[in-house]
């Protein structure tokens, strides 16, 4: 690897501006073109952080699903490279982030970089359907270097969150499968692994989901476009202990989890293991079969037992 670390930023799709805010906290970007992005609220969380790129890493490549939108996210981000295929990075980078958060597309995205043996981030959620899981579940078995997160996971609020809980609720904008993740991702941090059961009911755009996990508690997550407010806010009750915490620090969780994967690529440091992600997606889709079976609870560990059949 080159002794900064060259990164392709490749895939944007409609409601996930990641190219815009990902590459503005590792290069720098311009204020008065990144005031332009169709998304209001990056350019208004960028502005709580100073303006400065990191000194370990930096964006050399961009390809965008509507090829229109690349000259407007590299002129704001400073990416040099405009490619007119994703493929077309190989061989000039160090590594991929998959930039795109459709997690029934993701297996397409970034099998040219896993064959092609360059480490690949893939935004959340890694995948949505078992067919896909497994194939990426393959991939790591056989070396290829692959990782997943939200940024969520990094959120610094949840450090007030320590403590043992009976109930935990939370919610998110938009659906299950796309962002029920940052959900599920800082309840693994408050709680833990060990998710052991989803009943998940759907009402138009809305989804709700109850979990039972291992440690006794129950988590009622829901997924709801048209809902204004109470975003990541979770509400965690114990038997003699109440708290309520929303996670707002959008520009500190993103950095924190851009530095962890750069220094996974750098390094191969994992800041979490594959068998994580492969439980939280397992979650995801005992979500989905519940839904397509009228509410009925699915076994996670039966979901994760299908991925080796």
């Amino acid at each position: 690897m080159s002794e900064k670390l060259r990164l392709a930023m490749l895939g944007m799709i409609p409601g996930n501006g990641h190219p815009w805010s990902w590459s503005a906290l590792i290069n720098g970007y311009d204020t008065v073109r990144m005031a332009e992005c169709p998304y209001p609220v990056i350019p208004t969380y960028l502005a709580t952080r100073p303006n400065e790129p990191m000194t370990d890493a930096y964006v050399t490549h961009i390809w965008t699903d509507d090829p229109a939108d690349a000259p407007e996210v590299a002129a704001a981000v400073r990416i040099e490279h405009i490619v007119s295929a994703p493929e077309d990075v190989i061989g000039h980078v160090d590594g991929v982030i998959i930039s795109a958060d459709d997690g029934n597309d993701h297996v397409r995205r970034a099998r040219p970089f896993v064959e092609a043996g360059l480490p690949v981030f893939v935004d959340k959620p890694l995948a949505t359907n078992l067919e896909d899981l497994r194939q990426f579940s393959d991939w790591v078995a056989g070396g290829s270097r692959i990782l997943s997160s939200s940024g969520m996971r990094y959120a610094p609020e949840l450090e007030q969150l320590a403590g043992n809980w009976r109930w935990v609720a939370a919610f998110t904008p938009k659906s299950w499968e796309r962002y029920g993740i940052h959900l599920l991702e800082p309840a693994a941090r408050i709680l833990g692994l060990g998710f052991e059961n989803v009943r998940l009911t759907a009402t138009g755009a809305s989804s709700v989901a109850h979990i039972t996990h291992c440690s006794g508690a129950i988590l009622t997550l829901t997924a709801m476009d048209g809902a204004a407010g109470g975003a990541f806010t979770f509400h965690a009750h114990g038997e003699k202990d109440y708290r309520s915490v929303t996670l707002t620090d959008t520009c500190t969780a993103f950095r924190r989890q851009l530095k962890s994967v750069i220094a996974w690529m750098r390094e191969g440091t994992e800041p979490h293991t594959f068998s994580e992600t492969q439980e939280l997606m397992a979650v995801l889709i005992a979500g989905v079969q519940s839904r397509e079976n009228d509410g009925r609870p699915v076994e996670v560990a039966a979901v994760l037992r299908q991925l080796e059949s």
